[in-house]
């Protein structure tokens, strides 16, 4: 990046992230230097410096901010990050060993307010929320793995009482600890809705493409082909305003659990794990009732799994949605074995990795367009990208990984990580959806550019994946 001051002081103004590395900036009214995505008290123009490392900063006897830690990061190393990464892998490995949130304050060696900050950041939820979802998911495998009873579970993971494990689980789950239990042998299960569920706009998002090689839409009854550890699966859902009934079908060895993967794979469909009535009291507090509504419990529907995302997320870029569904549809026929009933199963990274840009080619997929869906296939066969071990990153981590990966900009990895990891605070920047909705929720008289965006979309943190997914559907007409 050239050091054009003026364009350099907007990114700093915006806290971009995208350009740690790019530059570091000076203040010398303070005499410290930062990376450009510092959250410190922003300086004038006229104390602000720029550098092209941060050798040079400190040679203009700059020194290193302790917030942002601009030295750790010129030399790869980010202790701050690494210290609450390591402090969520150890309630994570034995959540009952931590009370409750004021315990993990303790471990951490931070003051509250900063380490309620740093989870923001990094985690996109509270200690106390992660803490949480640790015990539920740590439950979720003793449940599965052996026959120890519900109190045993309940307080093993720390729960205090075995009525708050039940009403947290269910909430989390749509089922009771029990029926979850019973997921060991069984390939049909019913999760419950919260109430005033948006089933609506649920049916909107399964049947989107409505030639889908992969998935049919007809009313209330939804198909589609998912692949499982152990192979494909037929997955169907019947839809109601209360519930969902689900079975999965398929040729699975008898260890196998596939209504557990399954019910993975629903719960994240239905967005079961996002707060939706929280954002709605943010955007009614901050005066924009008119956003939430006729949908207060509107969720982001999430990918089947994180390599969906990612083939959508590069297919998509660039062109229009019908175009987009059309390419994704030739891919799955070339590369992805039928399944019966007019049905293919998903591509695999592996099968797709096989391919060829002259495979491709003939499909319309650009060449640029052909060569990164290649060749982030083949790092995965390769190992070089574990697609499970992203899910359990930093959203900060998380998302250094996705970038680094050709064929991948902000856009590309922010949607990945709201609609197939599930962090709940990012914004997909040039998303027209997103700038338009700002625009007409906003009142402005232009759709916003990216510092714009990033302004307006501050007021809804930590919400902001639910505030895009609610930008989306502003001004449309109900489905």
């Amino acid at each position: 990046m050239r050091l054009n001051p003026s364009l350099l002081y907007a990114r700093v103004l915006a806290s971009d992230a995208t350009c740690n590395g790019q530059f570091f900036f000076g203040v010398t009214s303070t005499g410290i230097y930062c990376l450009p995505s510092c959250k410190a008290r922003k300086p004038k123009p006229e104390n602000t410096r720029y550098f092209p490392t941060a050798e040079a900063a400190r040679a203009a006897g700059l020194r290193a901010c302790k917030k942002c830690h601009p030295d750790d990061f010129a030399r790869g190393a980010d202790p701050v990050l690494e210290s609450i990464e390591q402090l969520v892998a150890a309630f994570r490995e034995n959540p009952a060993a931590f009370a409750d949130a004021r315990a993990i304050v303790k471990r951490s060696g931070f003051g509250a307010t900063r380490l309620f900050e740093l989870f923001r950041q990094h985690y996109h939820a509270t200690p106390a929320d992660l803490l949480l979802r640790a015990r539920i998911e740590t439950a979720r495998r003793r449940l599965l793995a052996d026959d120890a009873t519900l109190a045993d579970v309940a307080f093993g993971v720390g729960f205090e009482s075995l009525s708050v494990f039940h009403d947290q689980f269910r909430r989390l789950n749509g089922l009771t600890p029990s029926a979850y239990r019973e997921l060991r042998t069984a390939t049909v299960f019913e999760l419950a809705l919260p109430p005033g569920y948006p089933l609506a706009y649920l049916r909107h998002a399964l049947g989107r493409d409505a030639h889908s090689l992969i998935e049919r839409l007809h009313g209330d009854d939804y198909t589609t082909v998912v692949q499982l550890i152990h192979g494909p699966a037929r997955l169907q859902l019947k839809l109601s305003p209360e519930r969902v009934r689900a079975e999965v079908r398929g040729d699975f060895s008898a260890s196998a659990s596939p209504a557990a993967e399954a019910h993975a794979i629903v719960t994240g469909l239905l967005g079961l794990g996002q707060d939706a009535e929280a954002f709605a009291r943010l955007a009614r507090k901050l005066g924009l009732a008119r956003l939430v509504a006729g949908r207060p419990s509107l969720r982001l529907s999430q990918t089947p799994s994180v390599f969906d995302g990612l083939l959508w997320a590069i297919i998509g870029q660039q062109i229009n949605l019908p175009f987009a569904f059309q390419l994704k549809r030739r891919l799955t026929e070339l590369a992805g074995p039928e399944f019966g009933d007019g049905l293919y199963a998903p591509p695999t990274p592996a099968q797709v990795a096989r391919l060829s840009p002259d495979d491709l080619r003939p499909l319309q997929f650009s060449r640029q367009k052909a060569d990164y869906v290649l060749s982030v296939c083949r790092l995965i066969t390769e190992g070089k990208l574990d697609l499970d071990r992203l899910r359990m990153l930093s959203a900060t981590r998380a998302a250094r990984t996705l970038l680094d990966i050709r064929g991948l900009g902000p856009w590309s990895v922010n949607y990945l990580m709201m609609r197939s990891l599930g962090f709940a605070d990012c914004v997909p920047l040039g998303d027209t959806g997103v700038t338009s909705g700002l625009q007409a929720v906003f009142k402005l008289d232009e759709r916003p550019d990216a510092d714009a965006t990033q302004r307006l979309m501050m007021v809804f943190s930590p919400y902001r994946s639910l505030a895009t997914a609610h930008l989306w559907q502003f001004n449309r007409t109900t489905p």
